[in-house]
C-alpha cells in the first residue's frame, strides 16, 4: 500500500504534561483538526481509547459530507500514538512525540497516511497536511487555557 510520511515540530506555551492531558481526551479532537466536528462512541480499553471522530468535508462549497472514521489513541509519558481507520481505504498511523522545551513543550506530530491508490493518496495526505499545520497553530492558542 502506498504511504506518505508527513512531520511538523511546533513550540505550545504549556508543559507537557497539560499537553499530554489534553491531546489524551478524545473530546479535546474536536477543532483540533479543522474537519472534526464530533466525537462519539468513546470507548476506554485498557492502555487505549477507541472512538468515533466526524469529519466535515465541503464539496464545491455546499455539499457536505460527515466522513466517520475509527480513531484509537494511546498515551504514555512520552505523548500521544494510534490509528485511524477512514472509508475508503485510507489508513493513519500518527504520533504527538512531546519533550519539554524552553517555556513549554515541543511537539513533534508525525503522520503515516496510506491509501490503496495513489489518487487517494494524494488526496488524503494533502488534506492531512492541511490539518497538520492547522493542529500546531491551534493547540499553541489552546495552551493559554491548558
Amino acid at each position: 500500500m502506498p504511504e506518505t510520511l508527513l512531520r511538523n515540530v511546533f513550540h505550545v506555551a504549556a508543559p507537557p504534561s497539560a499537553v499530554l492531558t489534553h491531546l489524551s481526551e478524545p473530546s479535546s479532537y474536536v477543532g483540533l483538526s479543522p474537519l472534526v466536528v464530533e466525537v462519539r462512541d468513546v470507548r476506554r480499553e485498557p492502555g487505549q481509547t477507541r472512538f468515533v471522530s466526524v469529519e466535515r468535508f465541503r464539496f464545491l462549497g455546499f455539499v457536505r459530507y460527515d466522513n466517520l472514521i475509527e480513531v484509537t489513541l494511546r498515551a504514555s509519558r512520552e505523548g500521544v500514538e494510534g490509528e485511524v481507520d477512514s472509508p475508503g481505504g485510507v489508513r493513519l498511523d500518527y504520533r504527538f512525540g512531546l519533550a519539554a522545551g524552553g517555556e513549554g513543550t515541543e511537539v513533534e506530530d508525525v503522520l503515516r497516511v496510506r491509501a490503496t491508490f495513489g489518487p487517494v493518496l494524494r488526496y488524503a495526505a494533502r488534506k492531512a497536511r492541511e490539518v497538520q499545520l492547522a493542529r500546531a497553530q491551534v493547540l499553541a492558542e489552546r495552551a493559554r487555557s491548558l
